[in-house]
């Protein structure tokens, strides 16, 4: 019987160990996709306690807690930090077999070398050292970041955002690269014309030019983007249900974009052409710099219309959506393509049932240009789990080439998440590890050692090629 969470975690033969251990422990990490906040990184901020690193805006450990019976206020409320730490480290013990079990420890192991179980008696020592620990210089931000051999972090940021923080880290001296990533889902939610029209505003605000035409909107969103590139952006996002791929005409467009201008609600149909001629033209802006696009695709979100209105989005009420992918996906991609205009795009599925189709899909938009130019993204989101990134390199396995494949990536807000990738390196060793002991892969531990470092670093690194 092996001990919990000892250095051959998750590592089942001796082949899988030898892997993990002389090839893909201490490959530095590049996070080209997280939530991390600019400003925390930009002026190194230090924290005070455990829950303000660990436990603010973890809606993971939010479902956790409320699955177990922790009411609100343990949560999202006004209770104190040390309370707050308290109804979590109650709850762990009932996280077994959940994913959150082992990132916790596998956290207070790496970061604080704790490695006494998390639970209410525990607690208070822990939290204790922790927090001791986490006053030293460096624990902080910075700090952090080079002790997990971080080498690129990629934010998620708004058009509207300043960007003032990456401004300030490119003319600093630190040796972790901070850019910028452009998410774009709110110039597309016209939806709600009222919430749509306000944040025209701040667009034009930003672009300092006026949007009273749909040619306008491309206008602004071209000058935001162009400014990003300037501070070295060279990837975009999209958190979309599905992709959107309509037929429609400029003379449509104009008027849709009008009626929601003038606060008209749209109808489906009308909501749907709009979206596709936002996201085509975002499309091609992102081809002509030479960015990689990705699409999040199939969240549902702000199931809890109550807790919705009352702490907001983002909070833990989202879950697996069943959308149709397909047809809109290879719609959309064959129209960029006709041109020769669809850049390196990332597609991440948060279904499951979705796996093989997007393991299909990108086969069809290769096309030798650059190794992986249509990558199926890693496990995401309820998906960044054992299983589900094993499944998901299965399937990349079975229908393309996961020796291309650009690894593993944070999607956290938590600068304490980074023992994630280890976590996806040991399950990535494991895998091929049991296949070489079955026989079903060469004893070549030259070439599978080097693949293995591809995917946890080298791929990223060259598809990207930040600078």
């Amino acid at each position: 019987m092996k001990p919990f969470l000892n250095e051959n975690f998750l590592l089942q033969s001796p082949t899988a160990e030898k892997l993990y251990h002389d090839f893909a422990k201490d490959m530095p990490i590049i996070d080209y996709h997280c939530h991390l906040s600019p400003q925390e990184i930009a002026q190194d901020q230090s924290f005070e306690n455990l829950t303000k690193i660990w436990l603010y805006g973890d809606h993971y450990k939010w479902r956790a807690m409320r699955a177990n019976g922790i009411n609100e206020q343990f949560c999202t409320g006004d209770t104190s930090d040390y309370d707050k730490f308290m109804a979590y480290a109650q709850t762990v013990p009932y996280t077994l077999r959940n994913p959150l079990y082992h990132w916790t420890h596998l956290e207070l192991q790496r970061y604080f070398s704790i490695k006494e179980l998390l639970n209410a008696e525990s607690a208070p020592a822990i939290w204790a050292q922790a927090n001791q620990l986490l006053a030293s210089p460096e624990m902080s931000s910075q700090g952090l970041l080079q002790k997990m051999k971080v080498e690129v972090v990629c934010t998620t940021d708004d058009p509207t955002d300043s960007l003032e923080f990456h401004q300030q880290m490119s003319e600093g001296e630190f040796n972790v690269l901070m850019l910028p990533t452009f998410r774009a889902d709110k110039a597309m939610a016209v939806d709600d014309p009222a919430s749509y029209n306000s944040y025209l505003a701040k667009l034009e605000q930003a672009a300092n030019t006026s949007i009273g035409s749909y040619r306008n909107l491309r206008e602004a969103l071209q000058v935001r983007h162009n400014y990003f590139a300037s501070l070295g952006c060279q990837l975009s996002d999209h958190g979309l249900e599905q992709v959107y791929a309509d037929d429609y005409t400029d003379q449509e467009v104009e008027q849709y974009f009008q009626k929601v201008r003038k606060g008209q609600s749209l109808t489906p149909v009308e909501i749907s052409k709009l979206k596709s001629a936002i996201l085509y033209e975002l499309a091609l802006m992102d081809h002509q710099k030479g960015w990689t696009q990705q699409f999040h695709l199939g969240a549902l979100r702000n199931n809890n219309t109550r807790m919705l209105k009352t702490i907001g989005p983002d909070t833990g009420f989202d879950s697996i959506g069943d959308f149709s992918q397909a047809q809109a996906l290879s719609r959309f991609f064959d129209r960029l393509d006709r041109t020769d205009q669809l850049a390196k795009t990332i597609i991440y599925n948060l279904n499951p049932r979705d796996n093989y189709l997007i393991g299909t899909m990108i086969g069809n938009f290769n096309d030798g240009s650059v190794p992986g130019k249509i990558q199926f993204g890693s496990g995401w989101w309820f998906l960044d789990q054992k299983e589900g990134m094993e499944w998901q390199m299965n399937a990349l396995s079975n229908l393309g080439l996961l020796s291309r494949f650009v690894g593993m990536l944070t999607d956290s807000r938590s600068l304490l998440s980074y023992p994630r990738h280890e976590y996806f390196r040991r399950i990535l060793c494991n895998l091929f590890g049991t296949d070489i002991e079955n026989g079903e892969l060469p004893h070549d531990l030259k070439l599978i050692g080097e693949t293995i470092q591809n995917i946890c670093y080298h791929n990223a690194k060259r598809f990207f090629q930040f600078h």
